[in-house]
């Protein structure tokens, strides 16, 4: 019996050596051999969006072999070309049979352009399943078929599988797809696998910088280039001609016309200017056939010098700004905040012309809802081309069009009131004012963890109210993240009684209710203020939400009593000296006081102007990297802006927490990120 079962082990291993042989001579076997002056040559068919890098990998040979093998290659490759590789030793069967797989994490493959099938993704604070797939132009539906535990809720730092496809850029309509980078890669190497130009990455990646050119982080890859014969491995030869400037081009439009860069061109021309003249000539630097093989570690060097260098910025003499809203719209008396959101614009370029900013703004009503018409017909002129900064649209059709209009004229775009819009996620150039809700969310729970980890947190329960169910869910998690315990609590008729059960003598307990509407505070204060009466030894504080501070006036003595705490991206402190003074000159030019809102549109038309105004007197015209330097004293928001990706726009993550002391103190902490 031992005897039987050894000879079937044996023949099971000779089996199993020979099936691995017989696969090693197939994937041999599938590519010719030839010899050339009596060396060994495999005869390889470049595949699509292949480039020298990952056919040496997949071979094992240096890309300068292949180069020294195949005279003219360094200049590109195209789809269908042969090559004579080197047979030094038989290709490696794992790396041959799925083209150009790599590993992130040691976790994700990779395959080549044409099969690869998704990517990775890494949450960050703030995203939702729904605002990544917003992000890749992709579906709910599609992350949860690659991610099924995703149903259940993501957390920070979950890395999701993401479906591949091409993406065609709304402004601009180049197609894309995207490249997550593993560790190790450095721009270069990437380059070099997608056969491109480091330039031509970083083109389609405006937010790309040594500090977010990191492991984890996800960029574009335009597929239009990496499937034609550029050379990635060598800098070719350029040459300068003489372009006249023709009526409406722009730099970037010029840019686009000789496939260049805009930078290349504002390097061939020292001091020109980005507003160009027509009939103007202008040296542009086209590349030639020829090409100089780069050595690897000086265009590695250039390469990184890149991610150091910012775009050059030109101090503006003039700055051109349009403020571009439907004034005359009178739904829900929309053209009265209008007015007093202008009306504070207006007073902050009075203070900057006072500092010796030199303005021009260009005031336009753009008609209402979806009908673009108006807005379209106002875009035609040449005084919107001429604009630096364009500050505007509310719906979401007025935002689209002048999100696009701004992303080809080289304009910068606010949008100030709304809070969630797609325009934000493809135009580098546009500023979302006002925060999404799920940051201010994700930020203030975060806030939350932070300031009362160590006390006692009592989560009341508001029955038939969900207003506050998102923060309230992320709250949960950060907090059992945290491994912070809390305890729950229902506001019914048993709370009066259940409250002392789960408070504690040494500790603050700390009160959050789940909704943020006045009935719900009302009844949760009526029954708190007993508590103190009946055992003077707890220490009680509340927790709530930014529209607290409309219930000022009837809860304030509350609020002072217990120590209360809200978050909020906006808040007015009515005793500082910036406010005084801003209330003062309202006053003064405008005969009233200010509307009791909140926000207050006066104050949110002046911070908003005076920051971007402010930034762009201060860097230039290519503020960007600077866009969280600027000098401003602003008084209802703070900004605090963020990328939402390498190669999307800038939202403000302002937060504040407000505490009502007991001491009758009323203090503003600006917890943005």
């Amino acid at each position: 019996m031992r005897h039987s079962l050894f000879i079937c082990k044996l023949t099971a291993l000779i089996l199993l050596l020979s099936v691995s042989s017989l696969r090693a001579s197939c994937q041999e076997s599938s590519y010719a051999k030839i010899y050339i002056e009596g060396k060994p040559y495999y005869v390889y068919t470049v595949r699509a969006g292949e480039g020298l890098y990952s056919i040496a990998r997949t071979f094992s040979v240096s890309v300068d072999e292949l180069i020294k093998s195949n005279p003219g290659c360094e200049s590109g490759l195209k789809a269908g070309q042969t090559l004579n590789v080197p047979a030094k030793s038989q290709p490696d069967a794992s790396v041959a049979a799925r083209s150009n797989i790599q590993t992130f994490s040691e976790r994700q493959s990779f395959a080549d352009d044409n099969r690869k099938t998704s990517f990775q993704h890494i949450v960050a604070r703030g995203e939702t399943v729904y605002s990544i797939a917003n992000i890749y132009d992709t579906t709910v539906e599609e992350i949860y078929r690659l991610n099924a535990s995703a149903q259940n809720g993501i957390y920070v730092g979950d890395t999701l599988s993401i479906p591949q496809r091409q993406t065609q850029s709304e402004n601009d309509g180049e197609n894309f797809r995207f490249h997550t980078i593993l560790p190790k890669e450095t721009l270069y190497s990437v380059s070099r696998y997608y056969n491109m130009h480091p330039e031509d990455v970083i083109a389609v990646n405006p937010g790309l910088s040594a500090d977010t050119f990191q492991a984890g982080k996800t960029i574009r890859i335009p597929t239009a280039l990496s499937t034609t014969s550029r050379s990635a491995t060598g800098r070719e030869a350029v040459k300068n001609i003489v372009h006249r400037v023709e009526k409406g081009e722009t730099l970037y439009s010029i840019a686009r016309k000789y496939n260049i860069l805009q930078d290349d061109i504002l390097k061939a021309n020292p001091g020109l200017s980005t507003n160009l003249k027509r009939n103007q000539e202008i040296n542009i630097p086209v590349r030639t056939n020829a090409t100089e093989v780069e050595d690897p570690k000086v265009a590695e060097a250039r390469a990184n010098q890149l991610l150091r260098s910012n775009r050059p910025s030109e101090k503006l003499q003039v700055i051109r700004v349009g403020l571009l809203l439907p004034f005359l719209d009178k739904t829900n008396n929309g053209h009265v905040r209008l007015q007093e959101y202008y009306e504070g614009f207006l007073l902050a370029i009075l203070k900057l012309k006072d500092q010796g900013a030199n303005i021009e703004l260009y005031a336009f009503d753009i008609g209402s809802g979806s009908d673009t018409r108006k807005l379209n017909s106002l875009l035609g002129t040449m005084e919107m081309q001429a604009l630096d900064l364009i500050v505007g649209g509310i719906s979401d059709a007025q935002i689209k069009t002048i999100s696009s209009f701004a992303s080809k004229n080289n304009i910068k775009y606010v949008v100030p009131f709304s809070q969630s819009n797609r325009e934000v996620l493809n135009n580098p150039m546009l500023f979302q004012v006002n925060p999404p809700l799920s940051n201010t969310y994700s930020r203030a729970s975060e806030v939350f963890v932070e300031m009362f980890r160590d006390q006692n947190i009592i989560l009341v329960n508001i029955p038939s109210k969900s207003d506050k169910t998102d923060f309230v869910n992320t709250l949960q998690n950060d907090l059992k993240k945290a491994k912070v315990s809390f305890r729950t609590l229902t506001l019914d008729t048993s709370f009066e009684d259940n409250l002392p059960n789960v408070m504690v003598q040494t500790k603050e307990n700390i009160i959050v209710p789940t909704s943020g509407d006045m009935a719900s505070l009302r009844m949760l204060l009526d029954i708190v203020k007993r508590l103190p009466q009946e055992n003077g030894k707890y220490t009680i504080r509340l927790f709530g939400y930014p529209e607290w501070q409309t219930y000022d006036s009837k809860f304030k003595t509350d609020y002072h009593q217990f120590g209360t705490y809200f978050f909020t991206p906006f808040f007015v402190d009515e005793d500082d000296l910036e406010t005084n003074e801003f209330l003062a000159n309202f006053r003064k030019w405008y005969k009233r006081d200010p509307i009791n809102l909140y926000p207050r549109y006066g104050l949110w038309g002046y911070d908003t102007g005076l920051y971007f105004i402010s930034a762009l007197h201060q860097y230039g015209k290519n503020f960007e990297p600077n866009i969280n330097r600027v000098r401003a004293s602003t008084i209802q928001y703070a900004f605090q802006f963020e990328r939402v990706s390498n190669w999307g726009g800038f939202v403000n993550n302002s937060l504040f927490l407000v505490y009502y002391g007991p001491d009758q103190r009323v203090i503003k902490i600006n917890k943005s990120r």
